[in-house]
């Protein structure tokens, strides 16, 4: 084989191009407190709730029986990037419903979706997402060839 493996995960369906800063507490003023600053290479989360979601990173919209709309997109966005810090641990689980959950719901209904979307959103979320948030859930790295 000329060269080397290519490694890449799968599921992805949109990229940033350029990064995004949200303060959540603007959105969602009763945020628990966090004990320190946490972050990745793409996302970057200080104590005080304001999110930096880097260019270049990659998530897949809104999950389950429903279609991705302008007033779903940066709720969905910064909903994956909690869970994904869920995921590797550095950011509680115990946070899903009450901030990740919630902050879809918020950032949602602020961008213009029906208050009974957003509802239900965070009601399905609430009920059948536990998983995605569990630490060690990442998803596998693909090799090729």
């Amino acid at each position: 084989m000329k060269g080397g493996k290519l490694y890449y995960t799968g599921g992805y369906k949109y990229q940033t191009k350029k990064d995004i800063t949200l303060n959540l507490r603007e959105f969602t003023p009763d945020l628990p407190t966090l004990n320190k600053n946490i972050g990745t290479d793409y996302i970057f989360l200080d104590k005080d709730w304001k999110i930096i979601i880097r260019k270049g990173y990659a998530w897949d919209g809104a999950s389950g029986p429903t279609i991705d709309t302008k007033s779903s997109m940066r709720g969905s966005l910064v909903h994956d990037a909690l869970y994904q810090l869920m995921r590797l641990g550095l950011l509680s689980e115990d946070l899903r419903e009450s901030a990740a959950d919630q902050l879809l719901h918020d950032i949602c209904e602020e961008d213009g979706m029906m208050d009974i979307r957003a509802d239900v959103w965070e009601l399905m979320v609430n009920l059948c997402a536990e998983s995605c948030a569990r630490y060690g859930s990442e998803r596998e790295i693909l090799e090729a060839p």
